[in-house]
């Protein structure tokens, strides 16, 4: 049997603390908690989705802004994940994946070959991520 393909990450700034611990070869399970609840969201799905166990843990300076916790969290899991994948012996170099969901279609083109990069276009036209953009919005998100 082939070994697991675990990484164990953690990622300190001024303004994060990041503990990531993920299971490639997992069964979707996922131990979310950035302060963040969309944010947490959308990663518990990603695990779930990607059928591996993901447990992650964040803290960072959100009366600041989110910004810093979200990218710092984006970071540690991409590191986690180059780690987990190793070698990357035995798996296809690029892959495709898509999900309708309700009035959403999510569409991840993804390539380990190295070479950073990065599309991304939304339509969300909210301030507050996580905000339904047909709900009237609070006095104090105006």
């Amino acid at each position: 049997m082939a070994a697991m393909r675990k990484a164990r990450l953690r990622r300190t700034t001024t303004e994060t603390d990041v503990r990531v611990r993920l299971n490639l070869d997992g069964r979707g399970r996922a131990r979310i908690r950035t302060g963040i609840r969309f944010f947490d969201h959308m990663l518990e799905l990603v695990a779930r989705h990607g059928a591996f166990d993901l447990e992650l843990h964040a803290r960072g300076d959100l009366e600041v802004d989110q910004h810093h916790t979200v990218e710092d969290v984006g970071l540690a899991f991409g590191e986690a994940t180059r780690r987990a994948l190793g070698s990357k012996r035995g798996i296809l170099r690029a892959g495709y994946f898509l999900m309708p969901m309700d009035e959403t279609l999510a569409v991840v083109a993804l390539d380990l070959g190295g070479r950073p990069a990065l599309v991304y276009k939304d339509l969300v036209r909210v301030r507050l991520v996580g905000r339904s953009p047909w709900t009237s919005m609070c006095r104090r998100c105006k």
